[in-house]
């Protein structure tokens, strides 16, 4: 693969990792004047954001024809409800995730939650060993282990402030903590179900993702209606929206999709460094810009040792030279 390739791919993963955290965390904590925006709504507009973005990558893939785009959304999707269906699973579990990670960053700095959502790789690893009977090497289970070490070293109380913004950050970090746990398990098993689905039938990603979507959207307005319908009688569903808040909705839709059309070009050695240097930036952003976490050394170590099991997850171990061969 070319260079240049390779660092644009580096640099995108890097980009779109740091910045929707980083966003999603300064949206939810910037005092505002007016109600703040429903991360509900944010949800549902995400969803709608990248169906439009599916239908068009749809449409050149057609060759930019109307007619063409009309019979394949209508064989693939309208045509076949039973495959659509299958996609309602994976669907709400997103949605959900999705709500959770705005609670998480409405409780967590985005520090903290970026390596504690780390976990992930722990789950995923689980589900596709039950779920796809994948086998894991001596080095990933390895990696697994010194994940939740990591974790539980990033998570440990600090003794640096006092008694009552004690109890108070103790409250708001165990809600915090409790969402990204949560977003973490249906990470897992929703990424590895759609994984799953996807080897079974030959509709594209794309074609997947627009199905996804629709059911995602469906579930996100049950969620407006059921937490924010009230908030939504009185002040509308795009309430508090500003710039800020599309930047995040934008990230939060289009992030995935470029991933997946950027991760082709990735090996496990890049994406390694992705999360480390998202880890990093996140850190020093939120020390010196948004000025909402002071790190310590307990969390410095828990840090590294995620980073060093993202690395250990991905190595791949090169198989032993034959000197009969030489």
């Amino acid at each position: 693969m070319p260079v240049n390739l390779k660092f644009l791919s580096l640099g995108v993963l890097v980009f779109q990792t740091t910045s929707l955290v980083l966003t999603m965390r300064f949206s939810r904590t910037l005092k505002e004047d007016g109600p703040r925006y429903l991360a509900s709504s944010a949800v549902v507009a995400a969803e709608l954001l990248k169906i439009g973005a599916c239908v068009l990558l749809v449409f050149k893939d057609t060759g930019c024809s109307l007619t063409a785009l009309n019979r394949v959304l209508h064989d693939e999707i309208v045509n076949k409800p039973m495959e659509s269906l299958k996609l309602a699973v994976p669907a709400g579990i997103y949605t959900l995730q999705n709500n959770l990670l705005y609670v998480a960053l409405s409780n967590l700095d985005a520090a903290t939650y970026q390596v504690t959502y780390q976990l992930k790789i722990l789950t995923t690893a689980l589900f596709s060993v039950s779920m796809l009977g994948k086998r894991l090497n001596i080095y990933q289970w390895l990696s697994l282990v010194i994940l939740m070490i990591g974790v539980a070293f990033v998570q440990w109380p600090s003794d640096s402030v006092d008694s009552a913004q004690k109890d108070l950050s103790t409250g708001s970090q165990f809600v915090g903590l409790a969402a990204v746990l949560t977003a973490c398990f249906s990470s897992g098993f929703a990424g590895v179900y759609f994984e799953k689905i996807l080897k079974e039938t030959k509709q594209s990603v794309w074609i997947r993702n627009i199905q996804l979507g629709l059911f995602g959207a469906v579930f996100g307005l049950m969620g407006v209606y059921v937490y924010d319908g009230e908030r939504v009688q009185e002040h509308g569903m795009f309430q508090g929206y500003s710039a800020l808040t599309w930047a995040v909705v934008s990230l939060q839709a289009l992030g995935g999709l470029v991933i997946a059309a950027v991760i082709k070009y990735a090996d496990n050695i890049l994406k390694g460094f992705a999360t480390s240097l998202s880890i990093i930036l996140s850190t020093l952003i939120s020390y010196f810009w948004l000025q909402d976490f002071v790190p310590t050394s307990v969390f410095f170590f828990g840090a590294v040792l995620v980073i060093a099991a993202t690395f250990l997850y991905g190595y791949e171990a090169k198989p032993a030279a034959n000197p009969s061969k030489a």
